[in-house]
């Protein structure tokens, strides 16, 4: 294993906190690099092979302290999805753009191997296209995604053969991870289909790809190990199933309904949305070039929700604001 010490920047997150776990137990060190606005105890600390490390990745040259003597980094950090920023737009901008390219370059000088970076399909913003592929002009709509989108060059601008750089867009994520979060849609529809009997759509002709949390993890392990050729400076799309919010609603009720028959008829209203992005991804090419394809469906996403909702592992699902990123930060004043 080439690349068996990993760095990871917000490793305490919702994909980081199913992804750790899962790295460990292929035999990879961890170090987990988060400022935790979301608390860590639900990361495997008893594990020799993780180091946990409270920090803040505008503080750059901690950042390049501890990342040195490390194979790969791979940054999950943001303040993350299109609803945080209306928090504060210079948190927004100081964390999602202007620590970036400042970081990359730290990260080189630490004589790190290879860059893995998580951006977003939203990145897009808004298209008819019926298959929006990695080269199709981005149209952003809010912050987060032209954020996201312009960190992508900055980093390509400084790799070379020692250094190799690679950039996913993930589509919206769903399932259960220890460090859940209900803000996102099929999770904020599971959640109110288990405990409300009732599901709010806000629009729902809206297209949104979708992408299992497994498989995310899935993706991440296969770019630790690719070959470096074949990913160098290479943008892929990562989504499973392209369906409207509506369509989404519908199979939660469904799947809840099979699942929990005495819960009898679960509602579907839908109301008015100004939330108008929409957009149907082609994962085509990660295919083509790593022969990688999501395995998990929205149902599984679905299904995965409602045994943890049972087994009592998203206790307060409604309450917590842990759950919920704008919440959380709006409670901690964030800065």
């Amino acid at each position: 294993m080439d690349n068996k010490k990993i760095f990871i920047t917000g490793g305490a997150g919702y994909c980081g906190s199913r992804l750790v776990p899962r790295l460990l137990e292929q035999g990879y060190k961890i170090t987990v690099y988060d400022i935790m606005y979301f608390g860590d105890d639900f990361l495997p600390k008893s594990n020799p092979n993780l180091n946990i490390i409270a920090g803040d990745i505008r503080d750059i040259q901690k950042i390049k302290n501890a990342c040195k003597d490390h194979d790969t980094f791979i940054h999950l950090a943001c303040i993350s999805n299109d609803a945080s920023f209306v928090l504060d737009e210079e948190l927004s901008t100081s964390i999602n753009l202007d620590a970036f390219e400042p970081m990359v370059i730290a990260v080189k000088e630490a004589k790190i191997k290879r860059f893995i970076y998580a951006s977003t399909s939203s990145v897009y913003g808004v298209s008819d296209k019926p298959d929006v592929k990695e080269d199709h002009p981005l149209v952003p709509l809010t912050l987060y995604n032209d954020y996201k989108g312009r960190c992508e060059p900055l980093l390509i601008k400084h790799t070379n053969d020692d250094f190799c750089g690679v950039i996913f867009r993930p589509a919206t994520v769903c399932g259960y991870a220890p460090r859940q979060r209900l803000d996102v849609s099929v999770n904020i529809l599971t959640n109110y289909a288990y405990h409300k009997n009732k599901i709010s759509v806000f629009g729902g002709d809206q297209l949104r790809p979708n992408l299992h949390i497994k498989d995310y993890c899935n993706l991440v392990e296969l770019l630790l190990v690719a070959p470096k050729d074949k990913i160098q400076n290479q943008i892929f799309n990562v989504g499973f199933q392209n369906m409207s919010i509506f369509e989404i609603a519908t199979l939660v009720k469904k799947v809840v309904e099979e699942m929990y028959p005495e819960k009898g008829a679960i509602d579907i209203i839908r109301t008015e949305s100004d939330d108008n992005r929409s957009y149907h991804i082609n994962s085509d090419k990660i295919k083509k070039i790593l022969n990688f394809s999501p395995q998990n469906t929205i149902e599984d996403a679905v299904k995965e929700l409602c045994e943890a909702f049972q087994k009592n592992l998203i206790p307060d699902s409604f309450d917590k604001d842990i759950y919920f990123n704008v919440k959380r930060l709006k409670k901690l004043n964030a800065k």
